[in-house]
């Protein structure tokens, strides 16, 4: 995958396979615009398709991790001089524009972060709201800086949670829960944020990027295949009947006992060692 700096955040690559995507415009609390999440959506393709990426960090610099979108940026348009995509209309200009802008940027950024096989961190600092705290839910596992701050907060402004954010919510708070943060358009610190499941774990500010490459490199040494159908499963049995969930991993299953990594895990059970996972990926990339 490509790295280096794009719209509004850079990429850079870390052993064994960690991909950093970290978001640079401190100035503007990481605010998000138009072609900032297209070259998102453009550059989680790359690290989907790129055989030596295993996992993906998301974290911002300064005082926010995204503090939401950067309504400037949206009216103007802008893009960035090294941008991976060419400028598009930034929409919302009528109706119909915010229907198309919503779903195929906006809400696309989001469906691809959770699409995506391989596993995602959220490195949460600072101010995390509308659209930062959504892209964060998003992910897999987030990690809360003691300085950040999680909220929805749209309605403040009388907008919603476009960006699927209400059902993202949902499926961290559950319904009541989802109504009070939504409506009372609470923002919380994050120690409240991991009471109410928003988040793993919380973290001292200056241990969070170190964290973060903990289990980034915890995950990426694991076996690749079997997390990555075991991540799939999950997500699917939140929308599945009992009798569904069970064939769909029962079909997963079919594939990964007849795994290299599965006969690595035995023999290393065996032996009364660490196993080597991920041989097989080696000489792929």
């Amino acid at each position: 995958m490509e790295t280096g700096n794009f719209t509004g955040f850079e990429v850079s690559v870390t052993e064994p396979g960690i991909a950093w995507i970290e978001f640079n415009e401190p100035e503007k609390l990481n605010g998000m615009s138009i072609g900032k999440k297209r070259d998102l959506i453009e550059t989680l393709t790359q690290a989907q398709m790129d055989n030596a990426i295993r996992v993906i960090v998301f974290i911002g610099q300064g005082r926010g991790f995204c503090a939401g979108d950067d309504l400037k940026a949206y009216s103007r348009g802008a893009s960035s001089d090294n941008a991976l995509m060419a400028p598009i209309p930034p929409g919302h200009d009528n109706a119909l524009g915010t229907y198309n802008a919503l779903r195929h940027i906006s809400q696309a950024l989001n469906q691809k972060i959770r699409s995506l096989d391989k596993l995602t961190i959220a490195a949460i600092n600072g101010v995390t709201i509308q659209t930062g705290l959504s892209l964060a839910l998003a992910c897999d596992f987030k990690i809360a800086a003691t300085s950040a701050r999680l909220g929805s907060a749209t309605l403040r402004f009388g907008l919603l949670p476009d960006e699927g954010g209400q059902y993202l919510l949902m499926q961290h708070l559950g319904l009541a829960k989802t109504m009070d943060f939504i409506m009372r358009k609470r923002i919380v610190d994050a120690e409240e944020a991991m009471s109410l499941g928003l988040v793993n774990s919380v973290v001292p500010d200056n241990a969070l990027r170190v964290e973060a490459a903990k289990l980034a490199e915890e995950f990426a040494n694991g076996p690749q295949v079997a997390m990555r159908m075991m991540k799939r499963s999950i997500y699917q049995a939140a929308e599945l009947t009992f009798d569904q969930a069970c064939d769909e991993i029962a079909a997963k299953t079919a594939v990964t006992d007849h795994h290299p990594d599965t006969k690595e895990g035995v023999s290393a059970f065996h032996e009364k060692r660490a196993p080597a996972f991920n041989a097989w990926l080696t000489k792929t990339q």
